[in-house]
């Protein structure tokens, strides 16, 4: 053990001389990259008439650190300049730490322009909608399920040639997706979503990990599975729909194949915690309701 003097001596020098003092250092905290990171949100959010339900999952938002992601469909009925100040009254508590996605009624104002001027850059590009980041380990992809309204999302298109190269170029070990429509839903209103099917397509081939989407004002978690609906636990994409953001709830109907759970009774947030090769899942519900769900997956 040092002594008081060597002690003393030490500081002095760091004090004098500006180097660092060893025994400061840590080495049970890892590199910052290497630390789990937390995406976090819901689709459906905000509709003028009644802001109840925005504000309650807002509310879930204030306690809850990390990136927030906002899966279409923010600002209802038409995603106009003045239903983008209803969504800004409650999510937009959260507007500097969000990465956005659009839905169909962003679409509803010409080139969903409203949209892309409350986001500014944090959206992409307006011509395009979808973008990609990096958040901790993972490699995050923000698609724009709008397809007849950005050039077509079939294999070929702008959107699938760019999903394909950006995905080449970012070989992470976990890559989570998220955009508006699903692929496969149990909901009554919508349903599966086959016009996103090639996006899904070249996230399966490239052992991308997680999809999150909305559309459905519900909350439902798939198995593992292919794009064509096939149960696949070692290389599958599990989807989750989170249609909870505020706006209203919608009932189910048939549950489709590899349907693990579904609620449509409670408006709330999906917590991802995303780890070095592997994910923990939770869902959390409004005050006042006790629906959850939560789990664990790892990295293909």
């Amino acid at each position: 053990m040092k002594s008081a003097l060597t002690e003393s001596i030490l500081l002095i020098g760091c004090f004098f001389f500006g180097f660092p003092l060893e025994r400061a250092k840590s080495s049970s905290v890892p590199p910052a990259n290497e630390q789990a990171a937390v995406l976090v949100g819901a689709g459906d959010i905000a509709d003028c008439k009644d802001l109840s339900g925005a504000e309650a999952t807002a509310k879930l938002l204030d306690k809850i650190p990390g990136t927030v992601m906002a899966v279409g469909d923010l600002a209802y009925p038409s995603g106009s300049k003045e239903n983008f100040t209803c969504y800004d009254k409650t999510w937009g508590r959260a507007k500097s730490r969000t990465r956005p996605a659009p839905g169909n009624h962003e679409f509803r104002s010409a080139g969903a322009s409203p949209y892309f001027d409350y986001f500014g850059a944090a959206a992409g590009d307006p011509k395009a909608g979808y973008y990609s980041y990096d958040l901790g380990t993972w490699h995050i992809i923000v698609l724009n399920s709008g397809c007849k309204d950005v050039g077509g999302c079939e294999a070929g298109s702008t959107q699938e040639k760019w999903l394909r190269a950006d995905l080449a170029a970012h070989p992470a070990a976990c890559t989570l997706a998220y955009w508006h429509k699903p692929l496969f839903s149990s909901g009554s209103a919508h349903g599966n979503d086959l016009t996103v099917k090639p996006l899904f397509q070249a996230l399966y081939e490239a052992n991308a990990d997680v999809v999150v989407t909305g559309h459905d004002h519900d909350y439902e978690r798939f198995a593992p599975q292919t794009p064509d609906g096939a149960a696949d636990p070692a290389r599958g994409i599990r989807e989750f729909v989170v249609g909870t953001g505020g706006k209203n709830h919608r009932p189910f109907g048939s549950p489709k194949p590899n349907s693990e759970l579904r609620d449509a009774t409670a408006f709330g947030v999906l917590k991802l915690t995303l780890k070095p090769n592997a994910y923990d899942w939770q869902f959390i519900s409004e005050a006042g309701k006790s629906f959850t769900d939560s789990g664990s997956g790892t990295c293909h």
